[in-house]
């Protein structure tokens, strides 16, 4: 929405002008309302193959927005679930020879204790034994590693088809079916309704009249008359008034750049002229 302010600027200047002759006590504060919109973009880069939403749809949680192709995650988890099915398959046989190589060993202490046999024969059931414990220990390992490589290429191929995880209005949709999506690159922005809020100025010779958490009126046309926000944000440093609040007589003025907010958010439409007053 930023990117937008010079536009908005040149939008309302003319509705602001007609003021301009006018003392700025009589239409309070000039600004305008703003929102921050949250960009939602996919973790890892491919070709877009669904756009669910376009320009002006209110999504809810949990609604899909965009797919991208997940033939590679696909394989991936098929991969991963055959090393399991493989080293389950292994186990059933490894755990076989535990249990022979077990035997063998106790019945070669037995024979051992009654000098029925021989010192090397108890070695070789033991190394026999060894090597079945160690083969059951590689193969529980290889299929742990199997499972974590599962829930890895699992959670990748859910992230092909991305879903809102707020609620609003769809700003942009920046991509189209069968464009190539950069990862970490926005595809679709999204305004929530509690991310509207009033930015405006207040001249240098009245910044002591505003304080932060102090509640204010917002006046704007076809607005109802009972719209009030609380102070969020004041600017550290003043600045040169901004075009969108242009008049002969406040040309030359500093002001201070304030933002309020209010519970849920504003109904106001970002870039939509305010005036604002301190209650």
């Amino acid at each position: 929405m930023r990117l937008k302010n010079l536009a908005i600027g040149l939008a309302v200047a003319a509705a602001l002008s007609l003021g301009a002759c006018s003392d700025d006590n009589d239409h309070g504060w000039l600004g305008y309302a703003e929102g921050d919109t949250a960009f939602i973009s996919a973790p890892l880069a491919g070709w877009a193959t669904t756009i669910k939403v376009q320009r002006g749809d209110w999504v809810k949680k949990g609604d899909l927005l965009f797919v991208l192709d997940d033939t590679s995650q696909t394989a991936a988890r098929d991969q991963a679930e055959a090393a399991i099915a493989q080293a389950q398959a292994q186990m059933g046989q490894a755990q076989a020879n535990l249990e022979l190589a077990q035997k063998q060993l106790a019945r070669q202490e037995g024979l051992l204790g009654s000098a029925a046999t021989s010192k090397q024969a108890y070695d070789q059931a033991k190394s026999t034994y060894d090597a079945a414990v160690a083969q059951v220990a590689q193969i529980t390992a290889n299929e742990n590693q199997a499972r974590a490589t599962l829930s890895n290429a699992a959670y990748q191929l859910s992230q092909r088809a991305v879903t809102a995880l707020t609620t609003g209005r769809v700003q942009e949709v920046y991509f189209r079916t069968g464009e190539y999506v950069p990862a970490m690159t926005p595809v679709v922005s999204v305004l929530p309704p509690e991310n509207v809020y009033v930015r405006f100025f207040v001249p240098e010779d009245q910044f002591s009249r505003i304080h932060m958490g102090e509640r204010v009126k917002i006046h704007c046309d076809g607005c109802s008359d009972n719209i009030t926000a609380i102070v969020t944000f004041i600017a550290s440093q003043e600045e040169f008034t901004p075009p969108v609040i242009f008049s002969n007589q406040s040309r030359k003025q500093l002001v201070f750049k304030i933002e309020a907010r209010a519970p849920g958010g504003l109904k106001l439409n970002p870039g939509q002229p305010v005036d604002v007053s301190p209650l």
